[in-house]
């Protein structure tokens, strides 16, 4: 059959006629590939812009997170003051290398992951091409940031064990990986996966669940398909602020026991890690601390994300609208 096609299109040719193939045959598949593809790199770019922006905070709100020391305002803009004064201004992005090891990933999974479960969640409630009810929104949302954390956790404890140690201690992602896995065994890298997946569902569910129940409201009421970019980024603003203040005690369970090999604590579980940080430090003081700062880190960080890749997702479109054009 199939020399009996190849001949049949060379007899075609050489009668001066073009062979003509389905154009269904050329491009199936590639539509949605193409969208994939989108989709992971405007996810990686959005999640390289927003921790690139609030590094800085970030490192802070982990340093004291893992730390008995009481946190305020005041303190925070001492300890970067001190940072920047002892270590220079690019100390302040220290561990950021392995943030972006972590967070290009992280990002790209998440954003493509949620597409793709609105989809399937939507063929399954029956929203073909419609936005989904509040329920299936939050359930995509959860989904896609558990996907993302249970692929690329590891990498999460490395940039936080470089966020917390001096420069001398771990020289690169390499050397923490190294490390850990010779002194602490490979388990090690897996400390605070459990907090880490608790505090991602209400996390990524009420992000993202907030960030397009904000877009359908504003469509709705404003006639405007498409908000205009500071809009964007309010919206993302409120989604960080919400998400993350759901999820914060979990935050400072996981990033105290991902960090108990170099703070010299030993943390077994997320009760008994729970239990001797309100012991210790008070149940607002202990596992809210930091949580003034992440008001601030956590929203920008989050508004940046979002608005970043609906931007770039928009921009590709165009781009491979223009060279369907052309073609």
């Amino acid at each position: 059959m199939g020399n009996g096609v190849k001949e049949g299109q060379v007899g075609l040719k050489q009668n001066g006629v073009e062979p003509i193939v389905p154009s269904h045959v050329l491009s199936e598949g590639s539509p949605e590939k193409r969208k994939v593809i989108h989709s992971l790199m405007s996810g990686a770019l959005a999640g390289a812009v927003a921790k690139t922006a609030v590094a800085p905070l970030d490192r802070t709100k982990i340093i004291f997170q893992v730390s008995a020391k009481r946190f305020s305002a005041k303190e925070a803009y001492r300890l970067i003051y001190r940072t920047y004064l002892n270590d220079g201004f690019l100390s302040l992005w220290r561990g950021n290398s392995a943030t972006m090891v972590r967070v290009i990933p992280y990002a790209a999974i998440q954003f493509c992951a949620h597409e793709e479960y609105k989809q399937l969640l939507g063929r399954y409630y029956g929203f073909h091409g419609k936005t989904l009810t509040p329920l299936p929104r939050f359930i995509a949302g959860s989904l896609a940031g558990t996907t993302a954390a249970m692929l690329t956790y590891p990498l999460d404890l490395v940039r936080a064990r470089m966020a917390v140690t001096p420069k001398e201690m771990y020289s690169n992602i390499l050397h923490v990986f190294i490390r850990i896995s010779r002194e602490e065994g490979l388990k090690t890298l897996y400390r605070g996966f459990a907090p880490t997946i608790l505090g991602v569902i209400p996390y990524a569910g009420l992000s993202f669940f907030t960030y397009e129940s904000l877009k359908k409201l504003h469509a709705d009421h404003s006639g405007r398909a498409q908000p205009y970019p500071l809009e964007r980024l309010a919206f993302g603003a409120c989604a960080g602020l919400i998400g993350q203040s759901a999820s914060y005690p979990l935050d400072v369970v996981r990033r105290r026991m991902q960090t108990a090999g170099v703070t010299g604590h030993v943390y077994g579980s997320i009760l008994p890690t729970m239990r001797e940080i309100i012991r210790e430090e008070g149940l607002i003081r202990g596992l809210y601390k930091g949580l003034s700062m992440n008001w601030v880190k956590g929203p920008i960080a989050v508004g940046i994300s979002f608005t970043t890749f609906d931007l770039t997702q928009i921009l590709l479109r165009k781009l491979q609208f223009s060279t369907n054009i052309e073609r």
